[in-house]
């Protein structure tokens, strides 16, 4: 691939202004200044500068967060920050998507990508891609409606019968659950199905990507084992060990 068009591809402009990044000698490859538009890459582990700044070259991305508080999934948000503001304008260029959504009060992990086909692997509904939460609620959790979410709930205007596993109380408001499907608002409207409401509610883990380490309100890029724990479906991932971010 030739220097422009990967500049182009990575999110730093259009055709015509890539061109001129280089022409004044902002790019820089193996500590050289590049000032022909048309040098050939290698693309393989290639790192390049603009402005000093580095970068690494990559076809697609793949980005994990810890969602904050008070920030909607959206890139046009009314009321509240977009999580699309954590995001530099190159990021924005190539197209960052959101993969699935959480509420703006729901905190925890929440993925990125530009990437369509890996999107829709993990958001169809077919896929049954399992989600872990963690939640405060308003009453205090009885049996009864841990025995409920075990047993499945039915869902104003949704199909079927929507079901947790792994259910296990850890205090008298506190409650951690996984689900397998993704249906709007689906955590809360389980809970309220069984006679309680959420005050709080934390994404832990998607597939077998669990947040770990990463700090409220920070974002990486997922290596290539992270990406595919994230795929892993349905209730017998979550027997296999997790991947940490």
């Amino acid at each position: 691939m030739i220097l422009e068009k990967m500049l182009q591809s990575q999110g730093f402009g259009s055709r015509k202004y890539c061109q001129q990044l280089i022409k004044i000698g902002a790019i820089e490859i193996g500590g050289e200044v590049i000032t022909e538009p048309k040098f050939k890459l290698n693309l393989i582990d290639l790192e390049y500068s603009v402005y000093a700044k580095s970068y690494q070259y990559r076809e697609k991305v793949y980005i994990a967060l810890n969602k904050p508080a008070g920030y909607e999934c959206s890139h046009q948000s009314t009321h509240h920050f977009s999580v699309f503001e954590l995001f530099d304008e190159v990021l924005l260029n190539r197209g960052l998507q959101c993969v699935g959504r959480l509420d703006q009060d729901t905190t925890g992990l929440l993925l990125f990508t530009d990437d369509g086909q890996y999107l829709q692997a993990l958001t169809h509904p077919k896929k049954h891609v399992s989600k872990v939460y963690h939640m405060q609620t308003a009453d205090p959790v009885t049996q009864d409606q841990v025995i409920a979410l075990e047993q499945g709930v039915e869902l104003r205007n949704e199909t079927g019968v929507f079901a947790a596993t792994d259910v296990v109380k850890l205090g008298e408001h506190s409650l951690h659950f996984t689900v397998h499907q993704g249906v709007y608002h689906q955590v809360k409207r389980m809970m309220a199905a069984v006679g309680n409401k959420v005050d709080q509610l934390h994404r832990q883990q998607i597939g077998l990507l669990k947040l770990q380490n990463l700090a409220e309100g920070e974002w990486v890029y997922l290596n290539a084992a992270q990406i595919e724990a994230a795929r892993h479906q349905a209730q017998s991932s979550l027997e296999q060990p997790t991947v940490e971010i």
